[in-house]
């Protein structure tokens, strides 16, 4: 379809304009004080899924921040995608690391810069203005349903209720996702599959108050000490999590997949560059791209306690915390993994701390099989507008929504992202490439027209 890379061209100032005014939107669902950004995001939502042509949109209730709804059906007996996104971003901090303000995008470099550009505001937008282009050259023959929240970046803690509450209009053959990237801007890539999450936050406690380390220390326990020791002995020299039990479910990886991932071509040097580290880890036995896509992992998000203000402070602290959490491969059940690492902590705690865990937001893993319809009419639409057949790779993020989408409406998700590790998503300085932007519309209008003729 050229005609499509000239519509684009004639329409894209609005397009930004269109694209802008929701960014400018600070909807960061993580922080209280933007309840009233997440309101006007829904609502600027609705207005351009209207303007773009849906029948309908609306902004409806849920437990938690709203949720935009639109739709429209060109035939009740045709197929029906369902588009998924969200409209909140992550928070904006460290401020200080910004080039530009990132509530108020630039356009510098061939890139748009600002939160949001990239996860999802950018790639849900791609959806919509594809939509757009069909319906205004009457070439839309399936229906398109959409349904954007703004929760996900705290877990989607509202979305599944939602969904169980209206499944009769979330209804659809299957659902169609941008909120995942590509390996590169010249290797377009469909993801197959995404890792679980489970997280949860630790408290230890130790003496009922501060104590002067001179007078206790040596005699009573260091929260912090006995926490970093826990902790450390999750990983063994290998890099196997020692949880008991922990990888009962866990499949290995198939030798027919592991030798496709080894045609993924991967500059280790130049990967270890971007990130600023002299030598990778992980498990024994495991390539880097196995690792951080295939394989279990955990990780330490976050630690502290004591004094951590300027100067010295010598004393043992009451309490110890941290943030911790795991990715998780198909087959593993988060509700399991939650138990099984809260009943490790607690057994492991000594008698001279107490201990509490408490799980967070978790979610399983998803696989896509590669003879979908709606992958095979998305592998289609990123060879004709990218140039080149897309690789199918799996990835180490979580999108924990999208395994209970299959749970919950009995449908199959397809990932059809377009973001670069390059653009820094949940970083000062996201970005999105205005080249990958246009050949995204153009890939998914191709989707459509071209999973509207599968059986």
């Amino acid at each position: 379809m050229k005609h499509i890379q000239s519509y684009i061209t004639q329409h894209e100032t609005r397009m930004m304009n269109e694209l802008f005014s929701l960014i400018r939107i600070p909807s960061i669902s993580a922080l209280p004080e933007h309840k009233n950004d997440m309101i006007a995001c829904a609502q600027r939502w609705k207005e351009l899924l209207l303007e773009a042509g849906a029948d309908m949109a609306q902004v409806m209730a849920s437990s938690g921040n709203p949720i935009v709804y639109g739709e429209k059906i060109v035939n009740p007996k045709a197929k029906t995608v369902l588009v998924y996104a969200h409209y909140d971003v992550m928070p904006v901090e460290p401020l200080d690391l910004w080039k530009t303000d990132p509530f108020e995008p630039e356009i510098k470099d061939g890139k748009i810069w600002a939160r949001g550009a990239d996860d999802d505001k950018g790639q849900a937008f791609i959806q919509v203005k594809a939509f757009e282009y069909l319906l205004k050259h009457q070439l839309l023959r399936n229906n398109v349903k959409f349904i954007f929240e703004g929760e996900e970046e705290i877990g989607s803690p509202s979305l599944e209720q939602f969904c169980r509450e209206h499944k009769e209009l979330l209804k659809a053959d299957v659902i169609l996702v941008s909120d995942t990237s590509m390996l590169g801007a010249d290797l377009p890539s469909l993801t197959t599959g995404l890792r679980g999450v489970a997280y949860w936050d630790i408290e230890v406690t130790g003496p009922n108050r501060d104590l002067h380390s001179g007078h206790f220390g040596g005699a009573v326990a260091n929260p912090i000490n006995v926490l970093c020791g826990m902790l450390s002995n999750i990983l063994d020299e290998n890099g196997k999590i020692t949880i008991p039990h922990f990888y009962d479910d866990v499949e290995e990886v198939p030798d027919a997949e592991r030798a496709m991932i080894a045609q993924i071509p991967f500059d280790e040097e130049k990967y270890k560059k971007s990130i600023g580290v002299n030598e990778l880890t992980g498990e024994k036995g495991y390539s880097t791209l196995e690792r951080n896509s295939c394989r279990p992992s955990f990780d330490i998000c976050g630690i502290w306690g004591g004094h951590t203000g300027e100067g010295s402070k010598t004393i043992i602290p009451s309490k110890a915390y941290a943030k911790v959490s795991c990715r998780l491969v198909p087959n593993q059940q988060h509700l399991i993994i939650d138990q099984l690492f809260k009943d490790y902590i607690e057994q492991t705690a000594p008698d001279t701390v107490q201990v509490k865990v408490t799980p967070s937001h978790s979610g399983q893993a998803y696989m896509c099989p590669i003879t979908h319809p709606a992958y095979l009419a998305a592998e289609k639409g990123f060879e004709i507008a990218f140039g080149k057949k897309p690789l199918a790779v799996r990835r180490g993020g979580s999108i924990p929504i999208i395994s209970t989408f299959e749970e919950v409406l009995g449908i199959k998700t397809v990932l059809m992202g377009f973001g670069l590790e390059s653009n820094a998503i949940h970083s000062p300085n996201e970005s999105f490439s205005l080249d990958i932007f246009r050949k995204g519309i153009e890939a998914v209008a191709e989707f459509h027209l071209a999973y509207s003729k599968t059986e």
